[in-house]
């Protein structure tokens, strides 16, 4: 009796096991998007989350699903590498991997600049871009972008979502400051990027200046932890010599 009990258990997670993969097969789940939760799983299947947890884990052994604390599980996908250590956008590394990245511009307005990026731009009124960047569908970026009123006054919605701003900026580049640290989603950046809220990501904001060492540009991006990488090259240098560009901070 208690063998024949454990006999059905174990053919329910793995018929459980072989319905999810299917529907991942399909694309009903796509790579790199959250599935439903343990508890959601649960109730469709009518089992324990013991059971799901244990179909969920068998998935996991076949590299088909991913699970990360305090976001849950999701389909494997390989995360989007950005290389540190040169000046350039993330559009331009994706395409270079034969990616076609997308935008979708949700604000677009000219503005007072707020008391920081007054100081930082050294200007009053400003352009302020906010938008989603895509990659095959998959939101992977939430990123806000500052410049000064003079420099942006002839841009367009449609300018700034089909061309970086480093194409569209009639100025020379010089080279960026960029910050980045980890971070817990917001109810907002959550809703954007089809994450839950409280699940890590990593906030960047960035400065970038012209020849002349002005800053231009500022950048705050907004990346899904699971979903991207940074990559520093290291080079071989004396062990007292820290590597170009990192530094700790307090």
């Amino acid at each position: 009796m208690y063998t024949s009990i454990v006999q059905v258990r174990s053919i329910r997670y793995q018929d459980i096991a072989a319905s999810l993969r299917e529907r991942i097969n399909v694309g009903h789940f796509l790579a790199g998007r959250l599935m439903p939760s343990e508890s959601e799983l649960s109730r469709e299947f009518a089992v324990s989350r013991v059971t799901v947890r244990r179909a969920l884990e068998l998935l996991r052994e076949e590299g088909i699903v991913s699970a990360r604390q305090g976001v849950g599980w999701f389909v494997a996908s390989d995360p989007i590498s950005q290389t540190l250590g040169r000046l350039g956008t993330i559009e331009e590394q994706m395409s270079a991997s034969g990616m076609t990245p997308t935008r979708h511009i949700i604000e677009f307005a000219f503005e007072k600049a707020s008391r920081n990026i007054a100081k930082t731009l050294d200007c009053d009124q400003v352009l302020r871009v906010k938008r989603i960047n895509m990659a095959a569908d998959e939101p992977f970026a939430v990123v806000t972008v500052w410049c000064s009123f003079e420099l942006g006054k002839h841009l367009s919605r449609h300018d700034v979502e089909t061309t970086s701003f480093y194409d569209l900026l009639n100025v020379k580049l010089g080279g960026a400051t960029q910050k980045i640290g980890a971070d817990a989603a917001t109810a907002v950046e959550a809703r954007l990027l089809e994450i839950p809220v409280g699940s890590p990501v990593l906030h960047c904001d960035r400065v970038t200046k012209n020849d002349a060492g002005h800053a231009v540009l500022v950048s705050h991006h907004v990346f899904p932890a699971h979903r991207t990488n940074f990559v520093v090259e290291l080079p071989s240098v004396p062990a007292s010599i820290s590597p170009t560009g990192l530094r700790l901070v307090d």
